[in-house]
């Protein structure tokens, strides 16, 4: 949080193209990091718990999303010309300095495991803390493994939950970089641009804490996120088939409120399937890596004003993969159960049974994936 607070506020002394490049890809560097997020969640949480924690973790994008268009425009209004500054330059500067104030407030309250909590709980909280932890598979002594960094990618598992990821972080992440672009082609401009961009993340906002309560409450991932991807599709279609102003907006709404929960419910997933300290921490990070890989391409898609037809059909056609990925895991999943349950007292289970969960990963024989 204070390097990306740090190099935020940098962009403001920012004096050409070379230099704004080299600030971009330092505060993506920065960024890469939150994926941690729900790491660190799986700690503390079970797995029936996750995804709405993390839904309240992530929906603060979109709620941040609101204020950022409110905060331009009364910056717009206010600030632009100040100090001999422009209006893009207060902005900056002031979502940098936010983030480091509040990185040393987190720095002081949140402890980094459940073995080290250092003030604020009883010894019989701390006791009911770790046993939270070990029901979620978490070991106090967990070391990073690299044999099973290449038995992860070798898990068609791990391939299926990043093409989930990718589509989703496709349409999430030019939705938030075009939403202004979007709505000035229906027809907002400008401050107005800004302002309507509030009710694209206060519908996101919404979509996201409604979709991972719901997905928490039935205990199902898949089912959520191919009920969440086909939603967003519609919207994709609406958006690609109207012209009239106001239906183009609420298929945007649509799309937010649909496309964003399938990335958390996506990463709620990879930690309540993979077990041990290596494979969960491995697998966050590297389907993250791909899924910023496949990102990359939404942003040369957007470039054909103001319908930007070929952008939405490329969001169009990646969200529905990511819809096609998610039923074709719940069925490879229920597959691996099954087989999981005829190995589990045999001879082989047993001589597994005796390595632990931090060991062996997903192969120990009393782990059971979720879908």
């Amino acid at each position: 949080m204070v390097a990306w607070g740090v190099i935020t506020a940098c962009t403001v002394q920012a004096d050409g193209y070379t230099a704004l490049m080299v600030i971009r890809a330092l505060v993506g560097a920065a960024e890469a990091f939150i994926q941690g997020t729900i790491l660190y969640l799986s700690f503390w949480y079970r797995y029936n718990e996750l995804a709405l924690r993390g839904a309240i973790i992530y929906s603060t994008v979109a709620l941040a999303g609101s204020f950022n268009g409110l905060l331009a425009y009364a910056i717009q209004m206010n600030l632009d010309g100040a100090n001999g500054w422009s209006a893009w330059q207060w902005i900056f500067l002031i979502e940098g300095c936010v983030p480091i104030a509040w990185a040393f407030v987190i720095l002081g309250l949140l402890p980094q495991t459940p073995e080290n909590i250092r003030w604020g709980f009883t010894a019989e909280e701390k006791e009911v803390v770790l046993q939270r932890s070990r029901a979620s598979h978490n070991t106090g002594d967990s070391k990073i493994r690299p044999k099973l960094i290449f038995k992860l990618l070798a898990d068609p598992k791990f391939w299926m939950v990043a093409m989930i990821d990718s589509g989703a972080h496709f349409c999430t992440g030019t939705l938030s970089n075009f939403t202004p672009a979007i709505l000035e082609g229906l027809g907002y401009e400008g401050v107005n641009a800004q302002l309507m961009a509030v009710v694209v993340y206060a519908a996101a906002f919404v979509g996201i804490l409604g979709s991972c309560w719901s997905s928490d409450k039935l205990q199902k991932r898949g089912i959520v996120i191919c009920i969440d991807c086909a939603l967003a599709a519609v919207g994709y279609a609406l958006l690609l088939g109207l012209t009239n102003n106001t239906g183009r907006l609420v298929a945007t709404c649509l799309v937010a409120a649909f496309a964003y929960p399938v990335g958390v419910l996506s990463l709620a997933w990879t930690a309540s399937n993979n077990v041990g300290y290596t494979y969960r921490a491995s697998a966050a990070a590297l389907i993250n890596v791909v899924a910023q890989s496949v990102g990359i391409g939404g942003n040369q898609a957007f470039n054909d004003p103001p319908y930007y037809r070929k952008g939405l059909a490329s969001s169009l056609g990646m969200i529905c993969m990511a819809g096609v990925f998610s039923g074709l895991l719940i069925l490879y999943l229920r597959v691996l159960n099954a087989r999981k349950r005829t190995d589990q007292y045999t001879e082989k289970g047993e001589r597994m049974r005796l390595q632990t969960v931090d060991e062996i990963g997903n192969t120990h024989p009393d782990f059971f994936f979720s879908y």
